[in-house]
């Protein structure tokens, strides 16, 4: 826990200063255009709607990793084709397997923790 504290015009004070400034560093623009990429790939090849947090479940670590080069070489692909529609298709793809290779990270180490 930090120890600084701010003090503001009003008198009033909070801790702070050693705090991530998640609104600083993640778009909202892009994590809305991730949701509609999550919420389209959350219809299944047979038609039933998963859970938004079934990846939550447990996937492999090689898994994402598998994805994660396959879906940036796509990226790479369609970016330098000028399919800028693809890549950002793409680029939404690349998050996942990012954001899920790092979540089963943490995940594991807990457990060995």
């Amino acid at each position: 826990m930090s120890d600084k504290i701010r003090t503001f015009d009003t008198g009033a004070t909070r801790s702070g200063g050693d705090k991530p400034d998640y609104s600083g560093y993640l778009s909202p623009f892009a994590l809305q255009r991730y949701g509609a990429y999550m919420l389209k790939h959350q219809v299944q090849a047979d038609g039933s709607l998963r859970s938004s947090s079934n990846w939550k479940l447990g996937i492999p670590l090689d898994s994402f990793k598998e994805s994660l080069v396959r879906h940036t070489i796509d990226f790479w692909a369609a970016y330098e084709a000028g399919s800028l529609g693809e890549a950002e298709e793409l680029a939404c793809a690349i998050l996942f397997n990012v954001q899920g290779f790092l979540h089963e990270q943490f995940m594991n180490s807990l457990e060995t923790s």
